[in-house]
């Protein structure tokens, strides 16, 4: 018996006045994930704790069973790895967004367009950056999917206890960086970093591509902006932990970068875009193929657009994803054989909030042997109903590998 987690990014969500005030879950036609529900046991899951509010990272290392709070040491290590940076021990590594910037240096789109190009020929400028009084510290960039980047700082001296560039909203310069410890090795990271910002800028603003995407009416992708600093974690390999052969399918550089972390395989998706538009006739494909055709035991899945669609405030986009991923994959991952799926989100995008919330989400699993409670929708509403009541993240990898036999029993 194999294992499963199937995470749809953002999935949770709050009554929404244009959709009758039900939630896009709720309000989407979702036959199949409706025929797991009523064919498995449901419930509500707060992937780190009540009232808590997770980051997509924190709520990944909890589902697979570690403690975000000793794990989690910024979100920037995971992104760096997740794009197949080789991090070292001692890095100082961020996640990063291409911006828009305007010539008052206002941020004018953080996202830059949401750009789709190669952004490898913008990180191959930056990459070339040197900053004065610096150079013994190794700069590298690298390129995720769209408008996300990486950027590790590798050297003597450096500090991950400095704040954030990012102004989070549009309107404002990006956040002079600052140590947040009064320490000598703080107070050169930080100066090093606002160097850094304003000279992508320089770099940025006249290249070709940009210059392409002004002439076409596109925000051109002419700053990196730094945030989720951190320094890299040592985690127990979760083979180990568990003893399986497990395997992680994502988008994100983010989510595949936990799963490096953990000593995972990671599958890749032809296709994937980390949006509304990503290939999910590929995601399902390379679903099948992993479960019916290798020798993983466990398998992460994380489909990423719904999570874009709340952030950006879009119900309906929202509502005809989750329609499209049961249309496309649980039509035939209900199909499955000789597996146990947990299928849940890491965290609610509510579309009033357009960001995460600590709102419960829902969860069912569906499987051979296990048991089925009255639960006929799935949805943030009926789960709440079901007979798994109301979980923690960390509690998910226990009950799965009890559910395909591969646990030990505690006691005589």
């Amino acid at each position: 018996m194999k294992g499963m987690i199937l995470v749809i990014d953002g999935l949770g969500d709050r009554p929404v006045k244009e959709l009758s005030n039900q939630t896009p879950l709720q309000k989407a036609k979702t036959p199949n994930l409706d025929k797991m529900a009523e064919n498995g046991i449901n419930g509500i899951m707060d992937s780190i704790a009540p009232g808590i509010r997770p980051g997509s990272d924190t709520a990944h290392i909890a589902i697979l069973g570690y403690d975000p709070y000793t794990v989690y040491t910024g979100r920037g290590p995971f992104e760096a790895s997740g794009v197949g940076l080789d991090i070292k021990a001692g890095d100082v590594a961020f996640r990063c967004n291409f911006s828009t910037v305007n010539d008052d240096f206002i941020v004018t789109d953080r996202r830059a367009g949401r750009i789709k190009e190669d952004t490898s020929s913008l990180i191959e400028k930056l990459n070339k950056m040197t900053i004065e009084g610096y150079k013994d510290i190794e700069i590298i960039f690298k390129e995720s999917t769209g408008h996300r980047a990486v950027l590790v700082l590798r050297g003597d001296g450096l500090s991950d206890e400095i704040s954030d560039a990012d102004p989070k909203i549009v309107g404002k310069p990006p956040k002079t960086v600052y140590p947040t410890n009064n320490s000598h090795d703080g107070e050169k990271t930080a100066d090093l970093l606002n160097k850094i910002i304003k000279e992508s800028y320089k770099i940025l603003k006249t290249h070709p591509l940009n210059l392409d995407r002004i002439k076409n009416n596109e925000p051109p992708a002419n700053i990196i902006i730094p945030r989720g600093v951190g320094l890299v974690p040592e985690v127990e390999e979760l083979n180990k932990k568990y003893g399986i052969n497990s395997a992680c399918i994502a988008e994100t550089g983010l989510i595949m970068g936990i799963a490096r972390f953990a000593g995972m395989d990671i599958i890749e998706v032809e296709g994937s875009t980390g949006s509304v538009d990503t290939n999910l006739d590929n995601f399902i494909d390379t679903i099948l193929n992993t479960v019916n055709n290798t020798n993983h035991d466990f398998l992460l899945v994380n489909i990423k657009g719904a999570d874009e669609s709340g952030h950006d405030g879009h119900a309906k986009e929202k509502m005809e994803f989750i329609e499209k991923i049961d249309d496309v994959v649980f039509s035939k991952v209900s199909q499955l054989q000789d597996i146990v799926t947990i299928v849940t989100a890491d965290h609610s995008t509510p579309i009033a909030v357009k960001d995460h919330s600590a709102d419960p989400v829902p969860i069912l699993i569906y499987g051979e042997s296990v048991r089925v409670d009255d639960v006929k929708r799935f949805n943030e509403i009926d789960s709440v109903k079901g007979g798994l009541l109301r979980l923690k993240g960390s509690d998910l990898m226990n009950i799965l590998m009890d559910l395909i036999d591969n646990t030990h029993k505690f006691g005589a």
